[in-house]
């Protein structure tokens, strides 16, 4: 079984400008510098976050990607990604527009609010889903923006996105034919690899 980093990992090109946008304590940076030779910073708000990657010799800049990203210059690097953050930013939007203003490409991933067994809480519970990917309670999570994969794909559409690559998991980290064909019922996890415009 695949782990969303190993996922991630197989989308970046190798030697690749990377910025890690809510990096936590630098893992994926410090094994894409061992495994793909890359070059990068990582982006974290919380200390002992960052105290992590600076262990790990990862580069870091604490910052809040909240308050924008106008501090990196355009083209900067080639990939920027944001790993399950999305549905806890402000103005999603907005920083996607920014991921490929910095870079030529971004990876994002987040959890599917329309997976079967949330839509099931929802349904016959009559409560806001709590699972494995979605475990806080409504009053304390960090999630703001909860979405769909469809509700992804239509914003991908509006903003003129491009989607060089999307896979889907299921709940044992799995993309399977079922998950192909009914991505917005069956998948978990999302990922995609967006491109400007062509």
């Amino acid at each position: 079984m695949k782990q969303a980093d190993d996922i991630i990992i197989d989308l970046v090109n190798p030697n690749a400008r990377v910025l890690d946008l809510g990096c936590g304590d630098g893992d994926l940076l410090c094994r894409l510098r061992q495994t793909k030779s890359v070059t990068g910073y990582g982006v974290e708000i919380e200390h002992n976050r960052i105290e992590g990657c600076l262990a790990r010799g990862v580069n870091v800049i604490e910052h809040d990607i909240d308050a924008g990203l106008e501090r990196f210059p355009t083209n900067s690097f080639d990939i920027v990604i944001m790993n399950e953050t999305l549905q806890a930013i402000s103005e999603p939007r907005t920083l996607v527009r920014e991921m490929l203003r910095i870079g030529e490409e971004c990876i994002v991933t987040f959890p599917n609010f329309a997976y079967w067994q949330c839509r099931k809480q929802l349904f016959f519970g009559g409560r806001m889903p709590v699972s494995k990917h979605l475990p806080n309670e409504w009053y304390d999570t960090p999630n703001i923006h909860l979405c769909t994969i469809h509700d992804f794909d239509t914003m991908c559409a509006s903003e003129n996105v491009r989607v060089i690559s999307r896979y889907v998991f299921n709940h044992n980290g799995r993309e399977t034919i079922a998950t192909k064909m009914f991505r917005n019922v069956l998948g978990v996890t999302a990922f995609y690899r967006l491109g400007r415009p062509s």
